[in-house]
């Protein structure tokens, strides 16, 4: 096996605060981002033959849900005093993230019989 030659205490003591800055600037730059990253998820319903797919769904606070409507006509998804999507048209999408734990009813306000329900823990 191989030996370094022994290097004055100063000068490890530099290389070692080095290292440890270099693993503390990694962190502060990556991992924020990648921690909120492992944290989140993104879900995806689907407005399609006047109704919600899938008609409940359960997401945790933080995470994004998107609504993409398939159908040939305007949808909302909208839940009194949370969120309003206002009129999402044919062939587009709306997403919301969910900051409020709870349960939430919702509804299509152009389609009163479209209902859903987003659960956020």
């Amino acid at each position: 096996m191989h030996q370094l030659p022994p290097q004055p205490a100063g000068r490890q003591r530099r290389h070692l605060l080095a290292v440890v800055l270099g693993f503390a600037w990694g962190l502060l730059c990556v991992g924020p981002s990648a921690i909120a990253a492992e944290k989140t998820a993104r879900h995806t319903v689907v407005i399609q033959g006047a109704k919600f797919e899938p008609k409940t769904i359960g997401v945790k606070r933080g995470d994004t849900i998107v609504w993409v409507n398939k159908d040939p006509y305007p949808h909302t998804v909208t839940a009194p005093g949370v969120f309003d999507s206002h009129s999402i048209v044919a062939g587009g999408s709306w997403r919301y993230i969910a900051h409020k734990t709870g349960e939430f009813p919702y509804v299509c306000t152009l389609h009163p019989n479209m209902k859903g329900v987003l659960k956020v823990e």
